[in-house]
């Protein structure tokens, strides 16, 4: 499966990620994470592969996270609702998200970048 990089073109961590893979010459599909949030499927089977905890895919700085008060309801939802929860807006999504299908990355620390991308 070709990478695929969920970014957001007003995000500086994505920006970061996105100049990095170039830089390292890593193939890759963007897409807008805002106007096309992966579906509940494709985030279960990004979260399965990935091996973290669901609640790290949660873009806890973001506004509309602080808005909905998610913090104290996080704790409390199902694994279902967090799913669905996510992908109804592409900005509750902690980014950059990457995944080949079978590595993910979640956010941008250039180490975890070149332990999963590099020499693509």
């Amino acid at each position: 499966m070709a990478i695929k990089a969920y970014l957001y073109d007003k995000c500086g961590t994505c920006r970061k990620a996105k100049q990095w893979l170039n830089s390292s010459g890593v193939a890759f599909e963007e897409i807008p994470i805002v106007d096309a949030p992966p579906s509940k499927e494709e985030l279960r089977s990004i979260w399965k592969a990935s091996g973290l905890d669901l609640r790290k895919f949660f873009n806890v700085s973001g506004q509309y996270y602080r808005e909905q008060g998610l913090k104290d309801k996080l704790p409390r939802m199902s694994e279902e609702e967090m799913l669905e929860l996510l992908s109804s807006n592409g900005k509750l999504i902690k980014r950059p998200l990457i995944t080949d299908g079978q590595t993910v990355t979640v956010g941008f620390k250039e180490e975890e970048m070149e332990k999963a991308w590099g020499g693509r």
